[in-house]
């Protein structure tokens, strides 16, 4: 059961036995061969010449199943008729739904809820338009808002394909912050028409959660709807990442005695995400930031035809170093990887100055992995959870739309995501602080709180809340 994390998972296998050419002990001995684990078996169907069975079996990965499937076939006597695991399982029919907050039990509840009481509450909002903030499931609600270009490691896969996806971010906001969300997946992939019709939709939605949309559209689809709505829009993928990982760097440089301002901070991947942790690095004091992408180091005089790397030169570099990422990594307090499998070397890690930092944030493959990077390595990070110090955005993204909804801020600043970032590290103490402990667990239920308490405070101090401060716990 090697790489599992956590002990493996089930899946269902649905056959149909022939009785007469084969017995369920055969049945069982293939399984047990294949290295499956039978934990229950149930009968959904019988006639005189066959039984239909339900196996449940603990199975190690995708792989794994394949090799019992195939086992199972070769048995005379067998139909295989279906297999599920238990993560489709949990996706059957979809992950979320919409429930009423109130029951309507008769025709009056029907009138207040509906026609004609509703009327009085639409006129309400129609004569002033911010009383939908408190009349209407705007108050609560964010847009998850994707065209499935840039679907965490699998791509361009369409807005179908991402809709699981979208879902799941939902149930986290729900589940770690009260907050309402719906995912809405577009069936564009033309910038202009995926402004017109977030904005189109805005009016429902306290927030815009982005999610998913390639580089280099995302930054300009952002832009324009931060610039266009009077509602926080945030690209999770470059902000939340961004968060997380200065929340990490707060708490490593303070357990090796660094000061983060005086730090060589080389990144590799300069995608979105990759662009807005350097932004906010520079908005947290660093000086000395070196993006690296396949090319090589990003330097300015150089031509680039993404007019974000053009950006990045100018505001990157100070000493223009150039070169592959193992010239540049030399005398490097931190390393920050958003690029892709294998791409730091324990070479590379060695060349670091005293007490490397490495956040290895590639997924399902890290940059380098813990086990190279042990004897070489003072404080690592990966964005798995089966390593210690996982950076996950889930420590970011609830919170902070928990602050804005509360607060009505009309947007998120640079303020309010640095204020979330030391608010995140905050919540290691002390005495929890180490090596293996920089950053809390996504369970840990303080995170939300102190993430929400601290980004209204950075809001108010911004000037974009419009919930009047003496408020906050009468609305």
């Amino acid at each position: 059961m090697a790489g599992l994390n956590g002990g493996g998972t089930s899946v269902i296998v649905r056959l149909e036995i022939h009785k007469e050419l084969v017995t369920f002990g055969k049945i069982a001995t293939a399984i047990g061969d294949a290295g499956g684990d039978i934990v229950a078996i149930d009968v959904t169907r019988a006639s005189k010449t066959t039984t239909t069975r339900d196996i449940t079996v603990k199975v190690s990965d995708p792989e794994h199943t394949e090799s019992i499937v195939s086992a199972l076939n070769e048995i005379p006597g067998v139909r295989l008729i279906n297999v599920s695991d238990q993560t489709f399982l949990m996706h059957l029919g979809g992950k979320i739904e919409v429930t009423p907050k109130m029951p309507i039990k008769n025709r009056d509840d029907l009138s207040r809820v509906y026609t004609p009481g509703v009327a009085r509450v639409c006129m309400a909002i129609h004569e002033d338009p911010s009383k939908a903030h408190s009349l209407t499931i705007k108050r609560n609600t964010v847009a998850v808002v994707s065209d499935g270009t840039a679907v965490l490691g699998l791509g361009n896969i369409g807005p179908g394909a991402a809709m699981p996806v979208m879902e799941g971010k939902a149930m986290l906001f729900k589940q770690m912050a009260g907050v309402d969300a719906f995912p809405i997946c577009l069936d564009t992939q033309d910038t202009e028409e995926i402004i017109r019709t977030v904005k189109a939709i805005a009016p429902a939605f306290g927030g815009i959660n982005l999610e998913d949309i390639s580089s280099p559209r995302c930054f300009e689809i952002e832009e324009r709807l931060i610039n266009e709505l009077d509602i926080p829009v945030f690209h999770d993928d470059q902000h939340g990442t961004a968060v997380v990982i200065l929340a990490g760097l707060l708490n490593a440089v303070k357990l090796v005695g660094k000061s983060l301002e005086d730090c060589k901070v080389v990144i590799t991947g300069i995608g979105a995400a990759g662009i807005a942790c350097t932004k906010m690095l520079l908005a947290a004091g660093v000086t000395n930031v070196i993006g690296v992408d396949r090319q090589g180091a990003i330097v300015r005089g150089e031509t680039y035809s993404n007019s974000a790397w053009t950006w990045y030169s100018e505001n990157t570099n100070p000493t223009l170093q150039k070169g592959a990422l193992s010239d540049v990594i030399v005398g490097a307090d931190i390393f920050i990887g958003l690029s892709g499998p294998g791409v730091l070397k324990a070479n590379d890690v060695k060349q670091m100055a005293a007490d490397p930092i490495v956040f290895a944030m590639a997924n399902p493959t890290p940059e380098i992995t813990p086990e190279e990077a042990e004897p070489y390595v003072r404080v690592m990070a990966t964005g798995r959870s089966d390593y210690p110090n996982q950076i996950n955005n889930v420590l970011c993204f609830p919170g902070i739309f928990r602050g804005v909804l509360d607060c009505r801020a009309s947007r998120i600043t640079q303020e309010m995501k640095l204020a979330a970032a030391k608010a995140i590290a905050s919540v290691v103490s002390e005495d929890e602080l180490n090596e293996y402990y920089i950053i809390p667990s996504v369970f840990n239920h303080a995170v939300v709180e102190k993430v929400r308490e601290a980004v209204m405070e950075a809001a108010y101090e911004s000037g974009v809340a419009r919930r009047r401060k003496q408020r906050d716990t009468e609305e």
